[in-house]
């Protein structure tokens, strides 16, 4: 990990400004009374936060392309950056030591970053600063509509989070969708009708996203990442992510201009060999900043307010309120209960990852075509994480934290803060109704209405038992009968434990019989 330092570097050094992977905007408040004649930037590519879970390749790449061309901007508008690169004499440092070692070297008076987005790192970076002696500035992030001092005012006080009262709120802070004092069309939410399946025909005419060919930068990068992360999962040959803020806003321009329109219709469903459809692809650039919700937002409503013929209702509010909504709330949730959040098992699920997670080699197809994409681009949307790899998961009884590592380490737009409380509350039910209000399991139907992935598979959605029982059917049972005492008391399972009520002990034997066998398979493999 060799340390650039600038030709013209300030001396003394008043202030050293901390941008970290996820914080790429130069004008967050990390920047706020940057003086060049004084301050320098620091950044560093470090190893460990490519290793400490097992990253998909596109990851790393996506990270330390972004890093790379955030840096060549900075210069180009004369700002000094000490920046770290992968390879060198000293790459075993963490980010932390590595900073340690430059704040002895460069004996700044200050050092200033944003608010990370990771409780692990803000406590390393914390304790660096203090044991250097050095003056520490953590500055509140401008890039969310709610800072963690305003989600634990909303949480005080009441006994349970939802995320529905957090988003009405947000919506009428914000004047987002809003007539007056209630909201445009009537509704807070459209879900109802969010909720389309392509039918036999399939989707018709899809709108490709938009392309970015690698640069000689992000060409550099892939190489080096396939040099030195080679037993990483994934692949780079279809390496398309937007790595500057310039092709972050074509790639927000043309998912309103092409895709919002349908996104709301079929949001929800999946169809083989379409990775894609009709969703935005921006998670990615927003997380790493080089996109403002706001503006992600704002473009929304005002493709609805200026042409509502062609922007219905139900696809703005949609994507809305995934942004001002769950990405907001799920912010709020991590900062709110970290760092326990981590450890909390509320099924005490024990059961171990299968190992196809990593490979996409298993007979299901609806886990083979999601884990397959996974691998290819580093990219699944919604409803494939929660409701075929994380309910699969959350099925068969795996340790929330082993998905939770699983998830961050394979997908571009995963960062803990946002991925955690999506895959261990959301997924797993690992925090026993924080995030969600029942655990989110269904059987293989719910597959097979939403997908053509049951189509040619040998597995049939609708039996429990037998050669051909969908595995998620067989598991979906042994769950509500694994953890019926635990269920009993929700209200939103009240209509699934009355079905389970239905099977007689005979069938129950053999549900329970057919998923023991279902994990020792799997565990033997």
């Amino acid at each position: 990990m060799t340390a650039r330092v600038p030709d013209r570097f300030p001396s003394p050094l008043r202030s050293l400004v901390v941008v970290l992977g996820d914080q790429l905007d130069a004008e967050s408040a990390a920047f706020d009374g940057f003086d060049p004649a004084r301050d320098c930037v620091w950044m560093a590519e470090v190893r460990e936060e490519a290793t400490h879970v097992w990253s998909h390749k596109a990851r790393i790449a996506l990270f330390l392309s972004a890093m790379r061309h955030f840096r060549e901007e900075l210069t180009e508008q004369g700002i000094a950056c000490v920046y770290r690169e992968t390879e060198g004499s000293d790459e075993r440092l963490t980010l932390a030591e590595a900073l340690a070692a430059d704040l002895a070297r460069l004996r700044p008076e200050r050092v200033i970053w944003m608010e990370p987005g990771e409780w692990r790192l803000q406590e390393a970076l914390r304790s660096t600063a203090e044991k250097a002696n050095v003056l520490l500035d953590q500055r509140e992030s401008r890039h969310f509509f709610c800072s963690r001092a305003r989600f634990r005012t909303h949480a005080q006080g009441r006994k349970s989070l939802r995320m529905e009262f957090f988003y009405r709120e947000m919506r009428k802070e914000h004047d987002i969708l809003m007539h007056g004092d209630r909201p445009e069309g009537g509704a807070w939410n459209f879900d109802k009708e969010n909720r389309g399946s392509f039918g036999a025909s399939g989707p018709q005419d899809v709108p490709p996203p938009p392309s970015f060919p690698p640069d000689a930068t992000t060409r550099a990068v892939l190489d080096m990442v396939n040099r030195i992360y080679a037993d990483h999962p994934g692949s780079l040959d279809a390496f398309d992510w937007p790595v500057t803020r310039a092709q972050a806003l074509m790639a927000l321009d043309d998912f309103i201009a092409h895709r919002l329109p349908r996104f709301g219709d079929y949001q929800d469903a999946m169809w083989s060999g379409e990775p894609f459809l009709y969703h935005s692809l921006l998670s990615a650039a927003l997380n790493l900043n080089l996109l403002n919700p706001r503006e992600v937002v704002a473009a929304a409503e005002g493709a609805w307010r200026s042409d509502p013929d062609r922007y219905p209702l139900n696809a703005v509010e949609g994507f809305i309120r995934q942004i001002l909504g769950w990405r907001e709330y799920v912010r709020g949730v991590y900062w709110l209960h970290m760092p326990d959040y981590l450890d909390r098992n509320a099924l005490e699920a024990t059961e171990p990852l299968p190992a196809f997670y990593w490979t996409g080699d298993t007979e299901m197809r609806c886990l083979r075509e999601a884990i397959g994409q996974t691998l290819e681009h580093g990219y699944a949307h919604h409803i494939q994480r929660l409701m075929v790899t994380g309910l699969f998961a959350l099925l068969l009884g795996v340790d929330p934290r082993e998905v939770h590592k699983w998830y961050l380490a394979v997908y571009v737009d995963a960062i803990e803060w946002v991925e955690l409380p999506n895959t261990l509350g959301m997924s797993q039910f690992g925090d026993g109704g924080v995030m969600a209000s029942k655990p989110y399991v269904a059987t293989g139907k719910y597959i097979q209405r939403m997908s053509n992935y049951c189509a040619g598979c040998r597995f049939d959605p609708a039996k429990r038992t037998g050669e051909d029982a969908c595995p998620f059917t067989t598991l979906y049972w042994d769950f509500l009968l694994r953890h019926q005492r635990k269920l009993e008391g929700n209200q939103r399972m009240t209509m699934q434990l009355r079905n389970l009520a239905r099977l007689d002990k005979a069938e129950r034997r053999a549900i329970r019989k057919a998923a023991d066998t279902l994990r020792t398979n799997l565990a033997s493999r």
